[in-house]
């Protein structure tokens, strides 16, 4: 096994978690993200001796799997469909934190992908609108009015809002 192998097994193992969640995220599908995480790994195995000596291996991952998900979309029809109510729970107090994953997964499903994207880099990720705009190849301004945008529909989904509402009163 060479270095780069050895390297690249070493930063898969050691961060496989952290982009699964992310590629999730993106995505709402664990399928998909496992998807866009190997094909993200796929793309930067040729550059994978520069990544490594700029040390920013998991940078370039994190970017390509934001290119490929966002280019991705683009291209291919989702089978999904929203629905109004969710279908009746048996146990609400047992099933409250799947059930509240559902509706967030349902509210981040409605929006774009790059309004998506601009969420989850925004308020999962934690960066600035400076770092998400260099994130997304795009002015500051594009991430400000994206996510004004995405939160604006994201109220709006009804779901969403009354978990909020729930969330406030606890």
């Amino acid at each position: 096994m060479d270095d780069d192998e050895r390297t690249s097994r070493e930063f898969v193992r050691a961060r496989e978690r952290s982009l699964l969640r992310r590629g999730w995220l993106l995505t709402g599908d664990w399928a998909a993200a496992e998807d866009l995480v190997q094909g993200a790994l796929l793309r930067v195995w040729p550059k994978w001796r520069r990544a490594c000596s700029a040390g920013q291996e998991e940078a370039y991952v994190r970017r390509t799997m934001l290119n490929l998900y966002l280019s991705g979309s683009r291209r291919r029809w989702r089978a999904e469909a929203p629905v109004a109510t969710l279908p009746e729970r048996d146990a609400p107090d047992t099933y409250d934190a799947v059930d509240t994953r559902l509706t967030l997964a349902g509210a981040m499903a409605s929006l774009p992908p790059r309004q998506r994207a601009v969420i989850v880099l925004r308020f999962v990720e934690d960066l600035s609108e400076t770092q998400t705009a260099l994130a997304l190849d795009c002015a500051a301004g594009t991430v400000k009015s994206q996510t004004s945008k995405a939160l604006a529909a994201l109220r709006r989904f009804p779901d969403l809002s009354s978990l909020l509402e729930e969330h406030h009163r606890a």
